[in-house]
């Protein structure tokens, strides 16, 4: 008998631990399970924001002062490309709750092309939309296709140490003659039309090429200057030197009628545009963009060292 309660007792000892074994299993398993979700639900909110999925322009805000930042050298895919800062005034005109706008630029220049874009865009978006008013803010320097953009603004803000100006066109290049002759190396170039090799760095520079790559510069030069005193029009103070390339602070440039007043980005939205509120309307490329760009980059590079001969490079600067 006494036998029996003893294994009775033991049996119901190791019932009772056992069922407290499965239910601390399932106590971890379901603390398991809450925890993989917050880390899960942390990692989705993340990735949301790194993609740009809560960043919407939906005409939301109140009235405010909007930006759009042109920052770094104008190029074609880059952050300071025409699709990017058209893309940014674009949104920033239709938002219900703009009361003005302000370009804020840093850049040194870049492709005719490109700031060409970007100034018909903005005189086309002014047209569309007459009671907005566009201002460019200058940071640090704003010069040549900078600037070329920045004539197409209603007016022109620069701090007195801004760098403006530089009102030219270059077209650089290296030449490697003499230094292939010293190492014997023979260039050979086959081509099929005259002047297929247009510049080409390693063959003695040609003449007539050299004449007609001056010439384009002219062209391009000329259309420059036009969109300068169009876009500046009588308070442009014409000087010998104010298109040979030369650049001016920003107090020397206001005197000189290139820019209008001393004024920065919380100024003119505060004082001048009296929205104090300023929303951020430029571009940000996520991560999957940047991985896809870099991938394109990267493939876009190996393309050239397999098989580029040479490259000429026309910019405002």
């Amino acid at each position: 008998m006494a036998d029996e309660n003893s294994s009775g007792w033991e049996r119901a000892v190791l019932e009772k631990i056992a069922l407290a074994g499965v239910t601390e299993q399932r106590r971890a398993r379901r603390w398991g399970i809450f925890f993989k979700f917050l880390i899960f639900t942390y990692l989705f909110v993340v990735l949301a924001i790194a993609m740009g999925w809560f960043h919407k322009k939906d005409g939301s805000h109140g009235k405010h002062t909007a930006l759009v930042e042109l920052n770094g050298v104008i190029a074609s895919g880059t952050a300071a490309s025409a699709d990017a800062v058209m893309q940014g005034l674009a949104d920033a005109f239709k938002d219900k709750g703009t009361q003005g706008i302000i370009l804020r630029i840093n850049s040194p220049g870049g492709s005719p092309v490109q700031s060409g874009y970007i100034n018909d865009e903005i005189k086309r978006l002014r047209v569309k939309y007459p009671d907005i008013p566009l201002y460019a803010v200058v940071e640090d320097v704003c010069a040549s296709g900078g600037y070329y953009v920045a004539v197409a603004a209603d007016r022109i803000y620069v701090n007195k140490a801004s760098m403006i100006g530089s009102i030219g066109v270059l077209m650089n290049g290296f030449g490697f003659t003499g230094t292939m002759e010293k190492l014997g190396v023979e260039r050979r170039l086959l081509a099929a039309g005259a002047n297929k090799g247009f510049l080409d760095p390693f063959s003695p520079l040609n003449d007539e090429q050299k004449d007609h790559a001056k010439q384009m510069l002219t062209e391009i030069h000329d259309q420059f200057i036009d969109v300068v005193r169009k876009g500046r029009g009588k308070r442009l103070k014409e000087t010998p030197d104010m298109f040979s390339g030369l650049v001016w602070v920003g107090q020397k440039s206001i005197e000189l009628g290139l820019a209008d007043a001393i004024g920065s980005t919380e100024q003119v939205a505060r004082d001048v545009i009296k929205a104090e509120d300023i929303v951020d309307f430029t571009p940000r490329e996520n991560v999957a963009e940047r991985f896809a760009k870099r991938l394109g980059a990267s493939a876009a590079e190996s393309l050239v060292k397999l098989g580029a001969s040479g490259v000429i490079n026309l910019q405002l600067r």
